[in-house]
């Protein structure tokens, strides 16, 4: 058992006098001890049930690849996101092909509600509409975590999803990829990919890029 006494004492020299008599204290430390092995047990497990949160991301490969087995990506559904210095944003619709046809717009945005936010919701608008949907029926019936992730899903891969695919310059910012991953998340579109920057990506900002 762990305590603390502290008791009164002392001799005085000369006459004696009448005083009180002192009473010991006795403080017991034990719930203390037991209290701080309760909050380092605690801790420990705490700790040990909590897993890291990762994200997955689709990077380019060196290995090449048969065109049979490459996936063809629909130009109605394709988004480019191109990531440039003083935290500029560049994206267009469709792929570039300047040997058979036009170059597509390419428009400057940013990183505001009303700006790639706002794009991404429209472009993937058919997908947001069913998450919202599948939201309502887990509050109404109760529906587990595990059972609305699988559904969750099946719908952000589904055919109307948007496709987006990623490049940056040299100069472009880190924090700015981490930026546009995270509206990734928020507008429910898992069809992206993170790809490296080509010389017709270059040409199609240069006029824009200043």
């Amino acid at each position: 058992m762990a305590e603390l006494n502290t008791g009164g004492g002392g001799h005085q020299k000369g006459a004696k006098k009448a005083r009180s008599k002192k009473l010991s204290t006795r403080v017991d430390l034990t719930p203390m001890v037991d209290l701080g092995f309760l909050l380092i047990t605690f801790f420990m497990l705490a700790t040990t049930l909590i897993k890291p949160q990762t994200m997955e991301i689709n990077m380019p490969r060196n290995d090449k690849v048969d065109k049979k087995d490459q996936t063809l990506v629909k130009a109605s559904k394709s988004i480019t996101i191109i990531l440039s210095k003083h935290n500029k944003v560049f994206y267009f619709f469709g792929e570039p092909d300047p040997k058979t046809g036009p170059k597509p717009e390419v428009i400057p945005t940013d990183f505001s509600k009303d700006g790639l936010r706002k794009m991404l919701l429209d472009r993937n608008a058919p997908i947001v509409a069913q998450i919202k949907e599948l939201k309502k029926e887990k509050d109404r019936t109760r529906m587990t975590d595990e059972e609305y992730r699988k559904r969750a899903s099946v719908i952000r891969s589904g055919d109307a999803a948007a496709i987006v695919m990623i490049t940056a310059t040299d100069d472009a910012k880190y924090d700015n990829l981490v930026n546009v991953l995270d509206e990734m998340q928020i507008c429910n579109v898992s069809k992206y990919a993170i790809i490296d920057l080509s010389p017709i990506h270059k040409q199609l900002i240069k006029p824009l890029d200043n």
